[in-house]
């Protein structure tokens, strides 16, 4: 949707991967509909995944036991985060839509894509204590994680040794994204690309790029435990 602006926080080393070109198709597709579209590419810009004391520029609240939430909730309110974290939060900030693009790791994001939730999602920025949920400080924001898995759908069904893949998402969503107020888009997943013939990953690409056409058009899902564990 034209004005729209719309961020991709993509987490893969290789940009001739499928999740490669699941990213160039939403930058082309969303370009195209008139969205202004920023790409933070996490290895390219060889991000710091780890939370750190280096994230705080200047004294500590506290130098005689070192508590990084703490650290990094004061640092914030008085304007001294690290510049790469700062620049990623004006980011966030100015987006309507966040995208996160990576291949699923152990049930989760690479830790190159936590570490970024961790350092950037800062208390009195993403989230207070007493605003969190739909009370959270991003709200007006949506997010859509688009992923790829090693294992089959059926691995990731209810009754499989793997469980429902809505297992898996329970952390990411909710769990981060809901609780600093963003509303949730159901999630793009194109299961095992690697394993699957090239007429097959030819249409997981169209799917994707057919899914963006309509993306504005959709509505959230249910935030509750309930879209996950019924």
């Amino acid at each position: 949707m034209a004005g729209k602006k719309v961020l991709i926080v993509y987490a893969h080393q290789e940009p001739k991967s499928f999740n490669g070109s699941l990213l160039k198709i939403a930058v082309e597709e969303l370009t195209k509909q008139g969205c202004s579209v920023t790409v933070s590419d996490l290895y390219a810009m060889q991000f710091e995944p780890r939370a750190t004391r280096n994230d705080i520029v200047g004294p500590l609240h506290n130098s005689e036991a070192f508590n990084y939430g703490v650290e990094t909730w004061e640092a914030y309110k008085r304007g001294g985060l690290s510049k790469d974290v700062v620049e990623e939060q004006k980011k966030v900030q100015e987006a309507d839509l966040l995208i996160f693009q990576f291949p699923l790791f152990w049930f989760n994001m690479p830790a190159i894509l936590k570490g970024w939730m961790d350092r950037v999602l800062v208390q009195g920025f993403a989230y207070d204590l007493s605003k969190a949920y739909d009370g959270g400080l991003l709200q007006d924001k949506l997010s859509l994680f688009s992923f790829t898995t090693g294992g089959s759908q059926e691995m990731y069904s209810k009754g499989s040794i793997s469980g429902d893949i809505r297992y898996v998402l329970w952390p990411m969503q909710h769990g981060i994204m809901h609780f600093c107020g963003v509303k949730v888009l159901e999630p793009h997943i194109c299961y095992a690309p690697e394993n699957v013939s090239e007429e097959k990953r030819k249409e997981m690409l169209t799917a994707w790029t057919q899914r963006l056409k309509t993306l504005w058009k959709e509505e959230p899902i249910d935030c509750s435990p309930e879209w996950y564990f019924k």
